[in-house]
């Protein structure tokens, strides 16, 4: 038996918890934990909570996740480079909380299409899914306006003082890293301890992003998810000084 055929299956309509505990996800596929299911904003907020993520493509059944190690940029420690920080400096752009949620998802997907052969991760069904966590207050967007138009931004899911990044992208150069910037600068005024990266990458890496052993990340959920809840529509409350 293959380790792809060992994965829990979830049937659709079942009780949101009804989840596989962490530990027995797959070594390779690296967190590969379940199939199955569905996309209801009850499942997602548990799956969160929990440590656990949904990651699939378009033909697949739902996949969930939850990768060992895992990867997190504690707020306080954003690698901003001199580069970036006089670019934050030269002004140019404004920041907002969701003001274009819908815009931002339907850009990061058309992004991730574009870089892979394989189409996007970011379904239609995963962004209707998203676009009604935002509307319930979950599920935030942070956008960049560069001369009037959207340049760049993010979304995620906020439980307590925990911030799930999901994806982001860019039009202009640097948007997605102002994005970021200001998203952890509001994140840390607010007091959440780390945003959620998920998967490991180079440029998150550069960015100040650390790998931790997924137990670690399972007791910073225990300490901070269980924060009293900031649902949206979120503002930005601090300056735009770096």
């Amino acid at each position: 038996m293959t380790d792809a055929l060992q994965i829990g299956w979830i049937q659709p309509g079942s009780p949101t918890e009804t989840f596989p505990e962490v530990r027995h996800a797959l070594r390779n596929p690296d967190g590969l934990l379940a199939a199955g299911g569905d996309l209801s904003p009850e499942r997602l907020l548990f799956a969160y909570r929990h440590g656990i993520f949904p990651w699939y493509s378009e033909g697949q059944p739902i996949l969930w996740w939850s990768p060992d190690p895992r990867t997190v940029l504690f707020v306080d420690q954003m690698h901003i480079s001199r580069s970036l920080r006089r670019r934050l400096r030269q002004g140019g752009f404004t920041a907002h909380f969701d003001i274009a949620f819908a815009d931002v998802i339907s850009a990061c997907a058309h992004t991730r299409r574009k870089q892979t052969k394989s189409g996007t991760w970011i379904t239609s069904a995963m962004q209707q899914a998203y676009a009604e966590l935002h509307r319930l207050g979950h599920a935030h967007s942070l956008e960049i306006f560069m001369d009037g138009e959207l340049a760049g931004g993010l979304y995620g899911v906020a439980l307590g003082g925990v911030f799930f990044g999901e994806s982001m992208f860019s039009r202009r150069d640097n948007a997605s890293k102002i994005a970021l910037a200001c998203l952890a600068r509001q994140l840390s005024a607010w007091g959440f301890g780390c945003i959620d990266c998920q998967m490991y990458s180079e440029h998150l890496a550069r960015l100040g992003s650390v790998c931790i052993p997924r137990g670690e990340f399972m007791r910073l959920l225990q300490q901070y998810a269980i924060l009293p809840e900031r649902k949206g529509p979120w503002q930005l409350e601090i300056p735009l000084e770096f």
